[in-house]
């Protein structure tokens, strides 16, 4: 059974959409796992280094916790199920919002970098029972915490994800 040309390039569409996607995932963590590992080499044990007047910090640190370490003082055991296996959960399903988007939209890209970020940071977590972040920036007392690429990717999706959704209630 031939396709018609219509339904062939919606085919055509969706496989360059998720090709497309799988190279922001396999992007981001690439770029997440390898300055991870520069600022084990680089910056394990040694003195914080500043940048443009201190508005850029690099610092090595290891979060066991999640965001801004929240949890890191939690029990090993149920650290491990809420920060594993509940990222898990989410990641998951928002793997299915993705799945169920016919098109690319702002949203199904947002969903695409939380995916990224949030898969690099549950590697990292598995792998090492902690996250390596090693990025803090902003002007004088008024600071971001320390965090990582992935971290990024998951807060720029984040927005892109709201973005979408307010000018789509608007």
């Amino acid at each position: 059974m031939r396709l018609g040309s219509q339904e062939g390039g919606l085919m055509m569409r969706r496989w360059t959409t998720g090709i497309a996607l799988l190279a922001v995932v396999a992007t981001t963590i690439g770029c997440d796992q390898v300055s991870k590992d520069l600022a084990r080499s680089h910056l394990m044990g040694g003195a914080r280094q500043s940048w443009l007047g201190d508005s850029i910090r690099l610092v090595y640190a290891e979060n066991s916790g999640g965001f801004l370490s929240l949890g890191a003082g939690l029990p090993a055991g149920l650290r491990t199920a809420l920060f594993s296996f509940g990222t898990a959960v989410i990641l998951a399903a928002c793997i299915v919002a993705i799945a169920r988007h016919r098109t690319l939209t702002l949203s199904g890209f947002g969903l695409t970098l939380i995916v990224a970020g949030g898969l690099s940071n549950l590697a990292d977590r598995v792998a090492r029972g902690s996250v390596v972040d090693f990025l803090n920036v902003g002007i004088g007392p008024l600071r971001t915490g320390i965090f990582n690429v992935a971290d990024m990717a998951i807060t720029t999706g984040i927005v892109l994800t709201v973005l979408r959704r307010a000018r789509h209630e608007g």
